[in-house]
Formats: structure tokens, C-alpha cells, sequence
């Protein structure tokens, strides 16, 4: 059939239409219509308010019923109840009492129209026409095959009653008409449950039906129950694997769905928090078999819906310590929320976030229909806050988030906050690894994330790429670590220990605070080192010389036993070609040459022949002697003087020269330096920085006290050992100041 009507409100009794709106998404609407035949089409004008406007949609749909109908089905709606017969009504195999209190007023009947009767236990209402009754909210339909009867909840001629404990409602009419000596007579029983359903603390929406709903609906016989949704059934695995639950208990079906099951709808909603709930329409099928094998099918349509529940989203955080970057995970938003701001330390950023923002967010779509957010901030951004305790060497890096998320489509908004903190502890200055080499020190550093706290330095220099470049060390730097290689005799070294076998040398790296710059630790390496020669001039006024004697000794000669100018300073060490000289540069015969910019101390290496062992034309053409010198600024110098003590701001300019009829070679090991006066040069050979810690002065006493003068020798036979150096060299024995080289005396 097609009719038409017009549905205001969510239902039309007059045509059993139901329409349910949809929680989610919005604007979703179901329509649920009574189907009395063997195909129903239903055709309807959707009409929809769009800015301002109506606009009309037709739309149309053709049912059938899925399954044969059976001779009586009760319906039991949200709204109203329905029980529809077949139009050949079979005779019952024996009439109850209640069927004679229907004959007797039918039978009393003067009229051939269809009439109405209710009953109420034992009462009965007077008849009424099926037009009075329409009148009062009842109706009754005839179709090609089925008698229909209709009825709201709560009618005046319904009856409310408990079965097993269960609230029913029932309304029993009785149709009958006349026709001469017989009366044509229908009983129309329909009855509903009307449990409420509950919710329990495990999480289960709960609904229960009597079995026997009433004694005229169906009787003790077979029943069975099937479970579906939305007005569908669902076959009885796809039930079980969602965890819906049909037991029969003490003659009630009791139905148990848990409430977040496939199948249902969920909605949020903000009440001071974030909270939800969830609604399932149940449809449920049962099907009665009376004493005469005649088959009753119920069915129910019931809307479960939980109570508001919490509804908690969580943070993870998912920070890798390494990558120096939070990374927080905002996780089980519902799909009907979305994420709008983010406040990071009190500092507001809407999202999504600009390019140009070093922060980011990231949306997670999930497989259970939420979504998440994943938050990464850098340690190092501005807006995280630090705290160092150096009491504790605890390092703290925090991060208070304020989530704001809004949901839909009300726009209402919730915020869900979150603190992050990351902690260093045992906090402590960066310490180097060092390894040896034959050619110097190789030093590196794993970077930490905390190592900012800090600042490395070389002495009292900020090291830097250009300070490594100055001094030529071999620096490179990246996220992962730092790699230093400091050559031998390059800046920063330290010397001791000297043998012929080789010497000690030290470099430290200092780590200093990068508030305070006070050292807070250093790397301290001191590794072996070899050469063939070398020389040092230390700050407190000593040389030390390792040098190579096999130029200088003839075939035969031995070189321990060599000497300085003074014949009683002798080696401290010797091989067959080598020699180790350490003394105080004014002593063994030094002499001193004061230049323009630069003071040299000078002394010479040499054999007596009188040990060799050959002949005069070779003892002639053999080299005889070695020159020693070391060289200091002036500019380090206060006053000038040989004395016990000397002590300079820098190490002095070392150098050996082989006094040879032959060409010098270059020795093994040497540094480049720059010679202090603008006399001819020679091979420079290796020098060795002192450790001693400079000072601006140099104390000096009389002469007397002069180490490299022997007892009883006069001053003036002193005098002809000592060379003058032309006008810019003096002796120094006479206490003359370098002031006063450069100034005349003025006569007394």
C-alpha cells in the first residue's frame, strides 16, 4: 500500500512510524516503520532546514519481510505497543472465561458495526465503535492479510502488573460484530515489558522480559530468543564474539551487552570534566508456541543508554632522552572531540601549529575509533624550563602542558593537563677520554645532554675551532662527540722526566663553569715520548739538551765523556752517540748575549782529545763542538741578571747547532719557532716548553754568587771567558740593568 501522512514530532501512531536520532555523527535519523504485508513501500519527504531554508528530499524505501509472518505478533515499540492477527483466525481448542464475558456483550449488541471491548482483570468497559476509540488514542487497521490494533503506553484501559518480579503492561481488546444469529469476535492481547534496564559496575548494559508475559500471549510451551540491533538480528556467533548475553534465570530472559559493544552509539559531553555515555537499541525476538502449536512472535525494541561516565584521555611520555626532545602522546580522544590549543609553560599555540614553529603535533588516527596526538618540544626551546642544582647535580628540564580540546558539534570545550620532567641525575662536568700516539695525544668527549653547563678550555682559552687552528690541533665536533689531537710539542704541553730513552709529556683539558668559569675538572694525559735530540728552556732558567753526538766524536770517542764550556759540568746520561745535559743557564761557562728584543744563553758541547784515540789530521778534521743556546723575549723580563733564580713569562727558543766541515742535517725532531733576533739563522732543533708557572721577573745577586765561577779564579781571567756579543751583548756579571744598556750613565 502507499500512504500518506505527515510526522511531526519522533513518531506517528496512526502509521507506526518510529524516527530515532542518532547520537553521533549529527543529524543521523533512523525511521522505523510498522510492515503489516508482504511488501511495504514507504515513500517520504525528508524536509531539512539549511541556512535559514527548507529544503524537501524524496526519498523512498521497499521492504519485505525477512522472515514468513506468524499468526500473532506483538511489537513492543519505544512508544506503543502493537499485535497484529492473520485475518483467518484458527478456533481454539477450548474457550477460557474471559473469552464469554466478550460473547456475552457482544451477543447484547443491536448493531452489524465492528465494536470494541477492553478488559481489565475482572472488569470489562462498555463497547465503543473503532471511530470513538481512535478517538481516545487506539488503532485499528485492516490489510489485505492482518488485523492490526495499536495502543500507546499507559492507556486508560491498559493494566500494569509485576511477572517474576518484572513490570509488564498489557491491553486486552476484544473486536466484535454482529452478523444475525452469530457474532464475528477477535481477542487482541498484546503485552510489553517495561523494565527500564539498569547499568552495572562491570560495565554491562542489563535488560529482562518474562518469559510468559501474560497467559493470552502465550502459554508454558517451547520459546525461543534471538538478539540483534537496530531492529536487525545478528546471527548467534557474530552475538557471542561481541559479547552479547542472552540467559534464561527463573523463568526471565535476561540480557547483558557490554556498553561499549559493536553495535551501539556513544556521544561525549563536557560537565565540568570530559565525560560520556553510550546507547544501544536492542531489538529482541522471541517466539512462543501455545497448546494448540500456535506460534507467537514478540518483538522488542528498547533503547539502553549507560549513566554518564568519566571519560578519561591519558598522556604518555614517550621522551627519548638521547634525541633531547619531549615527545608526549595525547591518546583516546573520542572521535567527536578534536584538539583546538596547546599551552606549553603558560604560553598559548593554537593548532594546527605555523611552519615556522620548532615545535610540532602530529594527529594519530586509532584503530578503535579515537585518535591521539603527539607532542614534540626540544630541550633546548625557550619556553621549556631548566633547573641545575649543583648541590644535588640533578639537571631538570619541565614541561607543564595544558591540553584544550573541544567537543562536537556543541563546541564545548574541556582541557586535560599534564606535567613532564625530565631529570639528569649525578650530574657531573664532562671527563675526556685520552689516548697515546707516537706523534701526541688524542683526546675525545661523548656529548651528554647536559655538557652546555660547561665550557672546555685549554689553560685559560676558550677552546674553539679557531683556537685549534691557531695552535695546530686537530679538532672536529658533532652531535655525537668531540675528537681533539694534539701533536707533540704543539701549545699546552708539559715536560719531565728526561732520559735518554725518551721523556714524559702531559696536556691537560680544563672544564670550567660556564657562569663562574672556575675550573669544575680536567683531563690530565701524560704519555711516553722518544726522539734522537732535543732541547728545552724552561721558565726557572734551565736547559736541557739531548743531542746527538755522532758528528762530534770522532771514531773512538765516547760520549759520556763530553763536557759543557765549564770542563766539570759532564753529561747526566750517555750512550755510545748520545748525551743528556741539564744546568742552570748561568752556570757550566754560560755566556750571556742581550740583543735588542732577546737575551740568549749560550754554552757549547764538547770532548776532551785528549780520550781519542787518533790521529792528529783526524782529530783536525772532526767536528770539536756543539752549540746550546736558549733564547727569552725581554718583554718577559723584568730585570736581567745572572743569579740562582731565574724566572721568565715564556719558555725560551732552544737550538743546537753542529759546528760541522760537513752540511748540518736537519735534526729528527723539531718545531717551527720563530728565532728572536734578526741574526743568521741554523736549523733550529726541538725546544720543550717548561710547566713552571711564568713570572714577570728575574732576581739576581752579586757576583760572587754566580754558580758557573770556581773558587779563586779572579774576575778579571772571568771576564776573557765570556764574549761579548758586539754593542748590543754585555756581560752581565756587572749587575747592569737592560735600562740602563739603552740609557748612558750619567758621570758621577
Amino acid at each position: 500500500p502507499v500512504s500518506s501522512f505527515s510526522i511531526i514530532g519522533d513518531a506517528d501512531l496512526d502509521c507506526g512510524v518510529v524516527l530515532h536520532s542518532l547520537l553521533w555523527p549529527k543529524g543521523n535519523k533512523i525511521f522505523w516503520v510498522s510492515q503489516d504485508d508482504e511488501v511495504f513501500t514507504f515513500n517520504f519527504n525528508l524536509i531539512a532546514n539549511h541556512e535559514g531554508k527548507e529544503v524537501a528530499y524524496a526519498l523512498n524505501k521497499t521492504c519485505s519481510p525477512s522472515l514468513p509472518w506468524s499468526p500473532r505478533e506483538v511489537t513492543c515499540e519505544e512508544n506503543y505497543m502493537e499485535v497484529s492477527v492473520r485475518s483467518e483466525v484458527p478456533c481454539a481448542s477450548a474457550a477460557k472465561k474471559e473469552d464469554w464475558n466478550a460473547v456475552k456483550s457482544a451477543h447484547s449488541s443491536n448493531t452489524s458495526d465492528w465494536q470494541v471491548t477492553f478488559q481489565r482483570a475482572e472488569e470489562q468497559s462498555m463497547p465503543m465503535t473503532l471511530s470513538d476509540a481512535r478517538k481516545q488514542g487506539y488503532v485499528f487497521d485492516l490489510t489485505a492479510g492482518r488485523l492490526v490494533f495499536r495502543t500507546p503506553y499507559g492507556q486508560p484501559d491498559s493494566f500494569s502488573t509485576e511477572v517474576n518480579g518484572v513490570p509488564v503492561e498489557v491491553v486486552h481488546a476484544s473486536m466484535f460484530s454482529r452478523q444475525s444469529w452469530f457474532v464475528l469476535m477477535v481477542d487482541l492481547v498484546a503485552a510489553c515489558s517495561m523494565h527500564k534496564g539498569s547499568y552495572d559496575d562491570d560495565g554491562y548494559m542489563m535488560w529482562e522480559t518474562p518469559e510468559v508475559l501474560h497467559p493470552l500471549v502465550s502459554g508454558q510451551h517451547d520459546t525461543q530468543v534471538h538478539i540483534g540491533v537496530d531492529g536487525e538480528l545478528v546471527e548467534q556467533p557474530v552475538a557471542e564474539e561481541r559479547g552479547y548475553t542472552v540467559r534464561k534465570h527463573n523463568a526471565t530472559v535476561q540480557i547483558s551487552i557490554p556498553y561499549n559493544a559493536e553495535g551501539g552509539y556513544r556521544k561525549s559531553s563536557v560537565i565540568g570534566d570530559l565525560y560520556e555515555f553510550y546507547v544501544f537499541h536492542l531489538y529482541l525476538e522471541q517466539i512462543l508456541v501455545d497448546e494448540d502449536r500456535v506460534e507467537t512472535r514478540l518483538r522488542f525494541h528498547r533503547t539502553l543508554a549507560t549513566p554518564m561516565l568519566p571519560r578519561r584521555v591519558f598522556t604518555a611520555n614517550r621522551t627519548v632522552v638521547e634525541e633531547r626532545l619531549f615527545t608526549v602522546y595525547l591518546g583516546d580522544v573520542p572521535e567527536d572531540a578534536e584538539l583546538a590549543a596547546v599551552q606549553l609553560n603558560g604560553q598559548e599555540l593554537t593548532v594546527p601549529f605555523t611552519n615556522t614553529s620548532i615545535h610540532s603535533i602530529t594527529k594519530v588516527i586509532q584503530p578503535n575509533s579515537t585518535r591521539g596526538y603527539t607532542l614534540k618540544v626540544p630541550f633546548d626551546d625557550p619556553v621549556v624550563i631548566q633547573q641545575f642544582s649543583k648541590a644535588d647535580a640533578v639537571l631538570q628540564y619541565r614541561l607543564d602542558i595544558n591540553y584544550t580540546l573541544i567537543v562536537l558539534p556543541e563546541n564545548e570545550s574541556f582541557y586535560h593537563p599534564t606535567t613532564v620532567i625530565v631529570l639528569f641525575t649525578d650530574v657531573s662536568p664532562p671527563v675526556f677520554d685520552a689516548v697515546c700516539s707516537e706523534s701526541g695525544i688524542s683526546f675525545k668527549l661523548d656529548h651528554r645532554p647536559f655538557d652546555y653547563l660547561w665550557y672546555i678550555s685549554i689553560d685559560t682559552e676558550l677552546l674553539t675551532s679557531e683556537l685549534a687552528a691557531q695552535h695546530s690541533y686537530i679538532m672536529s665536533n658533532d652531535s655525537q662527540s668531540l675528537l681533539l689531537n694534539v701533536p707533540l710539542y704543539t701549545h699546552g704541553y708539559e715536560y719531565k722526566n728526561f732520559t735518554l730513552k725518551g721523556f714524559l709529556g702531559t696536556f691537560e683539558i680544563l672544564v670550567r663553569d660556564h657562569e663562574t668559569s672556575e675550573v669544575q675538572s680536567s683531563t690530565v694525559k701524560t704519555c711516553p715520548f722518544s726522539t734522537t735530540e732535543l732541547i728545552m728552556c724552561s721558565t726557572d732558567g734551565r736547559m736541557t739538551v739531548v743531542a746527538d753526538l755522532s758528528r762530534a766524536v770522532t771514531s773512538g770517542g765516547i760520549p759520556a765523556r763530553t763536557n759543557l764550556v765549564d770542563k766539570y759540568c759532564g753529561p747526566k746520561e750517555a750512550d755510545d752517540s748520545r748525551a743528556l745535559f741539564s744546568f742552570p743557564l748561568n752556570s757550566c761557562g754560560s755566556i750571556v748575549k742581550l740583543g735588542q728584543e732577546n737575551v740568549t744563553y749560550q754554552n757549547e758541547i764538547s770532548y776532551n782529545k785528549e780520550y781519542v784515540g787518533v790521529s792528529k789530521a783526524a782529530s783536525e778534521d772532526a767536528t770539536e763542538r756543539i752549540t746550546v743556546q736558549c733564547t727569552y723575549p725581554l718583554a718577559g723580563l723584568h730585570r736581567l741578571f745572572s743569579t740562582y733564580r731565574f724566572e721568565s713569562d715564556t719558555v725560551g727558543i732552544g737550538s743546537i747547532i753542529h759546528h760541522a766541515q760537513i752540511p748540518t742535517i736537519k735534526p729528527i725532531t723539531a718545531l717551527q719557532t720563530t728565532p728572536a733576533s734578526k741574526r743568521p739563522t741554523r736549523e733550529p732543533l726541538a725546544f720543550l716548553p717548561a710547566h713552571y708557572p711564568p713570572v714577570r721577573y728575574i732576581r739576581v745577586t752579586k757576583v760572587h754568587n754566580l754558580i758557573g765561577m770556581k773558587r779563586g779564579e779572579d774576575l778579571k781571567k772571568k771576564k776573557k771567558k765570556i764574549h761579548l756579543g758586539g754593542q748590543a751583548s754585555l756581560l752581565l756579571n756587572f749587575g747592569i740593568s737592560p735600562q740602563e744598556l739603552r740609557e748612558p750613565r750619567k758621570p758621577k
